[in-house]
């Protein structure tokens, strides 16, 4: 059986969000604590106990942000090729805090010298907080247009630059983004470690959950207020090949709630972010520490959801030329590619969530000085 092409790029656009929820709920929390790393462990064996908390499964993690990344570049292969030009010194910092992490990992403790250790230790940091800021100015920089252009024959011109993209709007984003993957980081700490490790794991939830309900709040009144959304006039066809030139886009106050109005259930998305926010905060509080990570995720969900509800159908809005923006029914593959890709995804996704579900299933339980000094071959 084969889906309509309609059918298929709106698939697609949900694969793709969901794809990016399984990357901030498992890569998010890792990179959390890569940015906690040199604040909640004052020695080198607690480091090594934060250090080993993700030490086995961060790069099984990675697997969500690669296929993403794969997703994006084999279904939506113009906005991939428009992100790359317009956003590439900002990819290129990601990609080299990125290199950071395996290195670190497998590094770190390879010699003794405290050095040549806290050396790594700023490494992984650097690893686990450049990426998540980076992550959040994109998007705030999505939600308020991005400075590109087609010409006549499809070929994408971006006229900003790196230094744009650290304006005010895209710096708070991500704080929101920093402080809600820090907050999840830390909550997965308090479930893997104990003692001060855990003590300050919990404070720094309540720390981070405090700065992301107010800065998640603070963009929320600024981008109703203070941003112009992007709505489109005239629709292409929503089961033609791909044509970006093929619409009518205004800028106007107030549009990125339209979806909002329309769809009023989609205020769940927002919702949850708040709720699962002060939600896993409390449970934190209380140690109930699985229904605190749930909730967390339930966070991270919601703050993906919101961005993606409000924008709809629009990915990447062109603030050059509103006309050129790329929605998705005019920057999907063709009809065949899209259909082979969902057979696969079909197949594929479950069991990567099988086999995540597997990995730490069995990698569970505390992380203490014991555990590492009982397995020396095996720990970082």
């Amino acid at each position: 059986m084969m889906l309509d092409y309609e059918t298929l790029k709106l698939i697609w656009w949900l694969f793709v969000g969901i794809l990016l929820i399984g990357f901030a709920i498992t890569d998010g929390f890792d990179m959390g604590v890569g940015t906690l790393l040199p604040f909640v462990a004052r020695d080198d064996m607690e480091r090594r106990i934060v250090i080993n908390s993700v030490g086995a499964t961060w790069e099984g993690n990675q697997v969500w942000f690669i296929t993403a990344g794969g997703a994006i570049f084999a279904a939506l292969p113009i906005v991939y090729a428009v992100a790359f030009s317009g956003f590439y010194i900002a990819l290129l910092l990601v990609l080299f805090a990125l290199f950071l992490r395996p290195v670190g990992f497998d590094y770190r403790s390879k010699i003794k010298h405290p050095y040549w250790r806290s050396t790594w230790d700023w490494g992984l940091f650097i690893g686990g907080t450049v990426p998540a800021i980076v992550f959040g100015i994109a998007f705030g920089n999505l939600l308020q247009g991005v400075p590109f252009y087609f010409d006549e024959d499809l070929r994408a011109f971006y006229t900003g630059s790196f230094w744009q993209l650290l304006n005010p709007f895209g710096l708070l984003a991500g704080v929101v983004s920093l402080s809600m993957l820090v907050m999840h980081g830390a909550i997965y700490l308090q479930i893997r470690t104990v003692g001060e490790i855990y003590a300050r794991s919990q404070r720094a939830v309540w720390l981070f959950g405090g700065l992301f309900l107010g800065s998640f709040a603070l963009a929320g009144v600024w981008l109703v207020w203070g941003i112009e959304g992007y709505q489109v006039l005239t629709m292409p066809a929503t089961d033609a090949l791909p044509n970006p030139l093929a619409k009518t886009v205004v800028k106007q106050a107030g549009a990125w709630l339209t979806n909002y109005e329309r769809y009023p259930l989609t205020v769940l998305a927002p919702v949850s972010a708040f709720l699962g926010a002060g939600l896993a905060m409390w449970f934190s509080w209380m140690q109930h520490l699985k229904l605190a990570f749930i909730s967390s995720s339930m966070m991270l969900s919601g703050v993906i959801l919101t961005a993606g509800c409000a924008m709809f159908p629009f990915i990447m809005p062109s603030s050059a030329n509103p006309d050129h923006s790329l929605i998705i029914w005019d920057s999907a593959s063709s009809h065949l590619t899209l259909t082979i890709m969902f057979y696969a995804t079909v197949i594929f996704l479950p069991l990567i969530i099988f086999y995540t579900s597997w990995v730490y299933r069995v990698l569970r339980g505390k992380i203490t000085a014991q555990h590492i000094e009982a397995h020396q071959h095996s720990a970082y």
